[in-house]
């Protein structure tokens, strides 16, 4: 009977403390910002997603170590590895869009445009903004019918015209244009097929041939194109590839004769992990940035000397701090947090909601000032949102140079920001009624 009694009492109390534990659990971490990490550490693109979660980290990590956080609101952070698989990335969403152990979440970040896409109804469903920079889809743009997405900083039309805008000034203005060649080499998918639309508009508009070729996924094999590439008389390559695809085509380019700093990559094709495996075919090659590389940065050097000089930071190899996609990290998390800011001066200095923080993307300004106070002069270009506008106001983006131990830029090239919005605007109206989503009566985005 005793030992019966004595069973019981142990187990009474193994459950209560069980149940304080998950009680405890359940709060944690109440009083914190929840910031989900969708991260791809696993998976074909290892490289690359390894190298920006680390940026994402230590940017926020640095906050939490010199200022409490954002304002003194500490940031918590939780992986889930989606190994840049959609189907895993909803999983994320799912588990994490309703905060973590008493910290709510602002804003997913998920940094896959295919995510972003997938996510647009689950976004409206729990007034969750998702934002991904440099990537998401165009349309987005429109904050009238898309009010929980933001893709900012830029999107693959503005690339085409950075690039042509680049190769004008490479030329000496836009009259050379004229006559010109231009061979836009893609990655066969929805990605790689997306500038074909705005290549042709803008030929039309500077009288240059355009010329479009595919390539099939996952891109090992570009001998037959090339050799087209050298039948066109091509003078320039707009190089729209992605993984693999990158070193191979560098490589093959330069067995054929084609120079390859005519070659201009897009900014998913112009890192680290796509030139050095090309060699010393790659010396020379240039691509579209809006992720600069380097360490001379003011708040690269403050992320150094706070994490990385006293034994902390997320990286594993220190070669690739200051890289494309570390930089890329420290951006992403850079935005998040002043959106954070931006909202505490209306809601005070405390965690927000997912409403809030889209009110908070709304009236997000990184002016220039403030650029200087960060320590981001040169890392990141001035960005403004608004209700009507959640791309950003100024679309800029850098050119950059592989010289073989790194990488040489251009300073920020700015274009007509203005050019393809009506057709962003027509088209994010036409998806709004074929799903019969509500227009936001917003009278300011009217004019």
């Amino acid at each position: 009977m005793y030992l019966r009694q004595l069973s019981y009492a142990l187990l009474a109390a193994v459950l209560v403390s069980t149940s304080l534990q998950a009680v405890f659990a359940a709060g944690a971490h109440e009083g914190e910002q929840f910031y989900p990490l969708f991260t791809y550490r696993t998976g074909p693109y290892a490289n690359v997603g390894t190298s920006i979660v680390a940026g994402q980290k230590d940017m926020l990590d640095y906050l939490n170590e010199t200022e409490g956080g954002v304002n003194g609101v500490l940031n918590y952070m939780v992986e889930c590895e989606t190994s840049y698989d959609i189907d895993k990335g909803i999983e994320c969403f799912d588990r994490y869009v309703g905060g973590h152990q008493g910290a709510p979440t602002a804003t997913i970040t998920g940094m896959s445009s295919g995510l972003f896409a997938a996510t647009v109804e689950r976004n409206r469903k729990h007034k969750m903004p998702h934002m991904t920079p440099g990537g998401g889809t165009a349309t987005a743009i429109d904050g009238r019918f898309n009010e929980y997405q933001f893709s900012v900083m830029f999107d693959y039309w503005r690339e085409a015209q950075i690039v042509v805008e680049y190769i004008a000034q490479r030329l000496g203005g836009h009259d050379k244009l004229k006559d010109q060649v231009i061979v836009t080499l893609y990655h066969d998918s929805g990605y790689g097929r997306e500038t074909i639309t705005p290549m042709k508009m803008l030929s039309e508009q500077y009288g240059f041939k355009d010329v479009q070729i595919p390539v099939a996924h996952p891109g090992i094999q570009q001998e037959a194109q090339w050799q087209r590439i050298r039948n066109e008389k091509a003078d320039w390559v707009f190089f729209r590839s992605w993984g693999a695809m990158t070193p191979v085509g560098i490589k093959t380019a330069k067995r054929t004769g084609f120079p390859v700093d005519h070659i201009i990559g897009d900014i998913w094709a112009t890192s680290e992990d796509d030139v050095r495996p090309a060699g010393d075919a790659a010396i020379g090659y240039t691509g579209v940035n809006i992720f600069p590389p380097g360490t001379d940065y003011e708040l690269l050097k403050r992320i150094k000397e706070t994490l990385y000089d006293k034994g902390k930071g997320d990286l594993k190899e220190m070669e690739r701090f200051g890289t494309v996609y570390y930089n890329f990290g420290v951006i992403t998390s850079l935005i998040y947090s002043e959106v954070l800011r931006t909202g505490h001066t209306k809601f005070g200095n405390r965690p927000i909601t997912g409403e809030e923080a889209k009110w908070a993307y709304e009236n997000l300004n990184i002016d220039q000032a403030r650029l200087e106070d960060i320590g981001a002069v040169g890392l990141l270009a001035p960005l403004k949102l608004s209700r009507c506008n959640h791309q950003g106001e100024s679309i800029q983006a850098k050119v950059i140079q592989w010289a073989g131990d790194g990488w040489d830029s251009t300073d920020w090239i700015e274009i007509d920001t203005q050019l393809f919005v009506p057709i962003f605007t027509a088209k994010a109206e036409e998806l709004a009624k074929e799903q019969g989503v509500p227009k936001r009566d917003l009278p300011e985005c009217e004019a």
